[in-house]
């Protein structure tokens, strides 16, 4: 156990602790690490959640849009062993999913350790530990804690970091520019003219939520790109592939959702909205890219409230240049430009994760990789695929962890700079 220790123990003058857990370490206390504690706890198993935020749910609390709603019926965004209050609507708005996932921390008395960023997690063959280092801010103190654990659980999903493109001359663009993740409401932005540089959800909610607070915007479409009804007679676009899909293979599933959209959305290619050539749902499960699901953006394009261009060439002070030559006065600029995981950064490791940070295997088999590592929140099917893979590793690890407890005590930490355990 020498190896185990010694980076516990290699500077005395360090501030560094030592906390060995007894269960899983969680990286990331948003709804896809809230449901694997909440499934551990079900299973007896302790656990430790580490937030890199103040917050449970940062990219909710701290990073999304006023008039946000969930995307999809809430039957679809539900955690584990918690249904949403039958009283709230079929969309429910961003307070009340937050308030929601506070409400199922409280439930399964899920207690996240706040503001410890993780630095790096290693996995040392030798003892068959992880070792997970981290820097904690908290009570406005800066600390060095590792955590030591024979299982980790990554939650730190798919959209961790933000995407922000480096266009030729924006930094002499001289007018405001800002991520789609810092935008809250178009109030700010009345009479001005914004270039929204993005075509997927957040694209089009934040051009239409400008149009509604008298902004002009103009929103660059360099892709292609899915454009859906969110709902036909009343019947969830999302809700009714769903069914399909348990049905029919997927290319006919995708050939009857384009169908549909014809017939209630007409033909949007004329607005500048060419369609991919893989359909819609076959789209989202190899590229992870989500159709638009359309709540009333399409109908300012119609209108000319919402303008689309194609894509950018460059920027110069207080105007873009397109690349088909043209030349438009703006604003401001909102970066509706996606976000990215930031595994790559801190996990040392590269067997189960990709240099993009996602597990290399397809749903439904990227949950497990070897040595106690596991993925939750990375199947690029939103909470429902966050759920499953949540239910199977915590699983997974409840008969590994209650095999352990029914076997002879396997050797724990007990070094003297180990103060704590869990």
């Amino acid at each position: 156990m020498e190896n185990l220790f010694r980076l516990a123990d290699h500077d005395e003058s360090s501030a560094r602790r030592c906390v060995v857990v007894n269960g899983p370490v969680i990286v990331g206390a948003g709804p896809s690490g809230l449901a694997t504690a909440a499934l551990l706890r079900d299973q007896g198993v302790p656990f430790v959640v580490l937030e890199k935020t103040d917050c449970i749910a940062s990219l909710w609390q701290k990073r999304t849009y006023d008039r946000l709603k969930l995307h999809l019926p809430k039957q679809f965004c539900q955690l584990p062993k918690l249904p949403f209050p039958e009283d709230f609507p079929e969309y429910p708005t961003k307070s009340q999913f937050i308030g929601y996932l506070e409400a199922y921390a409280r439930r399964f008395d899920i207690n996240p350790q706040f503001n410890e960023c993780v630095q790096s997690a290693r996995y040392d063959e030798t003892s068959g530990w992880w070792h997970v280092q981290t820097v904690s801010t908290a009570g406005g103190s800066r600390g060095e804690v590792e955590y030591l654990c024979r299982w980790l659980v990554v939650a730190t999903g798919e959209n961790a970091e933000c995407v922000t493109p480096d266009f030729e001359g924006l930094a002499e663009f001289g007018g405001d520019v800002m991520h789609a993740c810092e935008y809250k409401s178009g109030e700010k932005f009345a009479e001005k003219k914004v270039l929204v540089v993005g075509c997927g959800n957040s694209g089009m909610e934040l051009s239409l939520d400008l149009c509604n607070h008298d902004a002009l915007p103009a929103m660059v479409i360099r892709d292609s790109v899915h454009v859906l009804p969110r709902e036909v007679m009343g019947i969830s676009t999302f809700g009714l592939a769903v069914l399909l899909m348990k049905r029919l293979p997927l290319w006919l599933v995708d050939k009857l959702l384009l169908i549909l959209a014809w017939l209630v959305l007409g033909n949007v290619e004329k607005y500048g909205l060419k369609r991919p050539l893989v359909g819609p749902m076959e789209l989202k499960n190899t590229k992870g890219k989500t159709p638009v699901l359309d709540i009333g953006a399409l109908a300012k394009i119609r209108s000319g409230e919402i303008k689309v261009v194609p894509g950018i060439k460059k920027f110069s002070p207080g105007q873009v240049e397109l690349v088909n030559g043209e030349k438009h006065d703006v604003d401001s600029v909102i970066l509706a430009t996606g976000y990215r995981s930031n595994v790559p950064y801190w996990l040392k490791e590269s067997e189960f994760f990709s240099k993009e940070g996602f597990p290399k295997s397809s749903f439904p088999n990227g949950w497990k990789g070897n040595s106690g590592l596991y993925a939750v929140g990375f199947t690029r099917r939103g909470l429902c695929g966050a759920s499953s893979d949540a239910i199977n590793i915590a699983q997974d690890i409840g008969k590994e962890y209650k095999e352990k407890m029914g076997q002879k005590k396997t050797s724990t930490p007990t070094h003297r700079r180990c103060i704590s355990q869990y």
